[in-house]
C-alpha cells in the first residue's frame, strides 16, 4: 500500500512537472542556452583543484629548475584567473537570462489565475476563502517561478557536479575512488526518505500558511465588527490556535532537515576519512602524487557539497509542486455559469422580463424560489417585498445570471436568458446594491471603473443626475479626491451616490436597486428617489426594499413569502385586499408611529 501511494506521488510529480513545461515552452530556446551556459561554468569551476594539485606536484619535481617551477605557477595562475573571470561573466549573464524567464513566467501564471478567478460564478468564489485565493495569484506562480529558474536548473548543476567528479576521481585514482563511493548507496537512501518525508512536511507548511492568509483577510477586514461586539479575545483564541499548527508544521519540516543534514554530513565526513587513509597508503607506495591527492582530497569535499543542496532544492521542488497542484486545482475549477456555443450579442435591452415556472435552490433540495412566474414590461418599475428569506435579491442575481436556475426559463426581451451571452447582458444592467464596494484609486476611477472612453463631460453628467455633485463641491480635488480602501474616507450615503453615478453613466437599459436606501439619511434618500423617478422614463426598473415607503409609487409590487409570490399589484390595490402586504404595511406604519 504505501509502494502505491508513493509510485502515485511520483506520478502526480510527473504529470505535474509536464502541465508546468508549457509554461517553459516560450522560452524553450533562451532556457536551453542559459542551461548550456551553467554547463560551461560547471566544467570551468571543476579545473582549480585539478590545477592546484598539478602546481604542488610541479613545485616539488626535479625535473624544473626553480625558476621554470615559478614560471610554470605564474602562468598557470594567470590562466586560472581568466577561467575564472570568465566563468564568473557567463555565471552573470547566465543569471539575468533566467530571471528574465522566471518573471515571464510569474507574469503569464499571475494573469491567467486571476482571469479563471474572474470567470468563476459569484457562488463558486464564495466558496473560496480570499485569503487562499490571493495566495493562488501571488505566492504560488513566485513558487513555480523559483522552481523553474533556480530549483531545476541549480539541482541539474549540482547532478553535474557530482558526475564530473565522480569522473575525475576515478581518473586520479580509480581504487581511492571506489572505495569513497562506499557511502554512495547511503546517500541515496537517506536522499529519497528526506524526498517522501520533507513533501508531507512542506504540504503541511504550505496549507497552514493558506489557512492563515484566510483568516487574516477575513478578520481584517472585519475587524470594525470584532471591536464593535469585544470579540478580541476570541479572535486572538483562533489565531492562536492557527498560528500554533503553522508553527508545528515549520518545526516538522525543521525536524526532517535536521535529522538529514547531519546524516549526510556523517556520510561525507567517512567517505573522507576512507579517502584519507587510503590517499596516504598510496603515496607511500607511489601510486599517487601529493598533488594529485591534495586535488582528490579536494574534490571529494565538493562532491559532497552538492548533496547538501541537493537537500534544499528538493525542499523548493516540494514547493513548487505544492504551488503548482493548488493553482491547477484553480484552474481546473470549471465555471458553472458559461455561455451556450450559440449566445448572441443583444443590439440592444428593451427591458421585458417574463420568468416562467422557475425553480431554483443554492443548496440541493433546499429550494429559494419555487415555481416563480411573472411578466414585467419595458420601462415598468416593479419592486419586491417580503420578509428576508422569501427570494426577493435570488430574483435579481438570476436576472444578471450570478447564478443559472435549475428549473423553469427566465426571457429578457423574449430570449432565453442562457442563450444571451454574459457581458452583453450586462452591459445593458445597471446596479446599486445595499453593500457598496469602492476601489482604491479616485472618484473618477470609481464612477468609470477605469473605462478611458467615458468623458469628464459623461460624468459630470451623471453625478448632476443623481445629486452627487453636491459631494464634489465639498471635495477638494472634485473627481480626483482619493477613495481609500473600500471607501472609508465616505459616509454610506456618499458611497451609494458614487455608486448610483457609476451605474448611470453606463446608461443602463435596466436598473436593479436592491436595498440601496437601507443604510443612508433621509436626505440623501430623497435625493435617490428623484432621481429614479427620472430613471423610470428611460429603463425598466427592478427594486427591492424593505421600506415600503420608497416604492409606494411602483408600477406593481410584488409581494414573495418562501419563495413564492403570495400577491400582486399597485400599493393600493393590495391595501385594499387586506393581504400579507397589508399587514407588512401596517406593522411598519404602527413601528413609525411608535418611533
Amino acid at each position: 500500500m504505501r509502494d502505491f501511494a508513493e509510485n502515485h506521488v511520483a506520478h502526480q510529480d510527473e504529470k505535474l512537472l509536464v502541465r508546468l513545461l508549457r509554461y517553459l515552452k516560450p522560452y524553450t530556446g533562451k532556457f536551453i542556452l542559459a542551461f548550456l551556459l551553467m554547463v560551461i561554468t560547471t566544467f570551468t569551476n571543476m579545473v582549480l583543484p585539478l590545477a592546484s594539485g598539478l602546481s604542488i606536484d610541479v613545485m616539488q619535481s626535479t625535473a624544473y629548475s626553480l625558476s621554470e617551477k615559478i614560471n610554470i605557477v605564474l602562468i598557470g595562475a594567470s590562466v586560472l584567473v581568466v577561467i575564472t573571470g570568465f566563468s564568473i561573466l557567463i555565471g552573470y549573464f547566465q543569471n539575468i537570462m533566467l530571471q528574465k524567464i522566471g518573471q515571464e513566467i510569474t507574469h503569464t501564471m499571475r494573469e491567467e489565475v486571476f482571469n479563471h478567478i474572474e470567470k468563476l460564478s459569484i457562488g463558486q468564489i464564495n466558496q473560496l476563502p480570499v485569503g487562499k485565493l490571493v495566495t493562488r495569484a501571488t505566492n504560488d506562480p513566485a513558487n513555480i517561478s523559483d522552481m523553474f529558474t533556480n530549483t531545476i536548473v541549480n539541482l541539474i548543476r549540482n547532478i553535474l557536479m557530482m558526475v564530473i567528479i565522480a569522473v575525475i576521481l576515478f581518473v586520479i585514482q580509480w581504487k581511492m575512488a571506489l572505495v569513497t563511493m562506499i557511502t554512495v548507496p547511503l546517500i541515496y537512501l537517506a536522499s529519497s526518505l528526506f524526498r517522501k518525508y520533507s513533501r508531507t512536511a512542506y504540504r503541511g507548511v504550505r496549507n497552514n500558511i493558506s489557512e492563515m492568509n484566510a483568516f487574516l483577510s477575513e478578520n481584517l477586514s472585519g475587524m470594525k465588527v470584532t471591536q464593535v461586539f469585544n470579540q478580541e479575545p476570541k479572535k486572538t483564541g483562533e489565531f492562536e490556535k492557527i498560528n500554533k499548527k503553522l508553527q508545528k508544521s515549520y518545526f516538522a519540516e525543521i525536524t526532517v532537515f535536521g535529522i538529514y543534514r547531519p546524516t549526510i554530513y556523517f556520510l561525507s565526513m567517512i567517505a573522507t576519512l576512507l579517502a584519507i587513509y587510503f590517499g596516504v597508503d598510496s603515496i607511500f607506495r607511489g601510486l599517487i602524487t601529493i598533488g594529485l591527492f591534495v586535488s582528490f582530497y579536494v574534490y571529494i569535499g565538493q562532491f559532497f557539497e552538492p548533496v547538501q543542496q541537493i537537500a534544499e532544492q528538493f525542499n523548493s521542488l516540494q514547493a513548487g509542486f505544492a504551488s503548482a497542484e493548488k493553482i491547477f486545482d484553480v484552474l481546473d475549477t470549471k465555471p458553472e455559469i458559461t455561455d451556450a456555443p450559440d449566445a448572441v450579442e443583444l443590439p440592444e435591452l428593451r427591458g421585458a422580463i417574463e420568468f416562467k415556472d422557475v425553480w431554483f435552490q443554492y443548496i440541493p433540495d433546499e429550494w429559494v424560489l419555487k415555481g416563480i412566474s411573472f411578466k414585467i414590461e419595458p420601462n415598468e418599475m416593479v419592486a419586491f417585498v417580503g420578509a428576508t428569506g422569501s427570494g426577493k435579491t435570488t430574483i435579481l442575481q438570476l436576472i444578471v445570471r450570478n447564478y443559472d436556475i435549475q428549473k423553469g426559463q427566465i426571457l429578457i426581451d423574449g430570449i432565453d436568458i442562457r442563450k444571451i451571452k454574459r457581458s452583453s447582458l450586462r452591459s445593458f444592467i445597471g446596479q446599486m446594491l445595499q453593500d457598496v464596494f469602492l476601489f482604491s484609486g479616485t472618484v473618477r476611477d470609481n464612477i468609470t471603473l477605469y473605462d478611458d472612453q467615458i468623458s469628464d463631460e459623461e460624468i459630470q453628467k451623471a453625478s448632476d443626475y443623481v445629486g452627487l455633485n453636491h459631494v464634489l463641491k465639498k471635495l477638494p480635488e472634485g473627481l480626483n479626491h482619493m477613495v481609500r480602501e473600500r471607501g472609508n474616507n465616505f459616509s454610506a450615503g456618499e458611497r451609494q451616490l458614487i455608486s448610483f453615478a457609476r451605474a448611470v453613466v453606463y446608461k443602463p437599459s435596466l436598473m436593479i436597486l436592491d436595498e440601496a436606501t437601507a443604510n443612508i439619511d433621509s436626505e440623501t434618500e430623497a435625493v435617490i428617489q428623484e432621481s429614479l423617478a427620472k430613471i423610470m422614463k428611460i429603463s425598466t426598473m427592478l427594486v427591492v426594499a424593505h421600506r415600503l415607503s420608497t416604492i409606494q409609487h411602483s408600477n406593481r409590487i410584488i409581494v414573495m413569502s418562501k419563495g413564492e409570490i403570495k400577491e400582486s399589484g399597485t400599493h393600493q390595490e393590495l391595501l385594499k385586499n387586506k393581504g400579507l402586504y397589508y399587514t407588512l404595511y401596517q406593522l411598519q406604519f404602527d413601528n413609525t408611529e411608535k418611533s
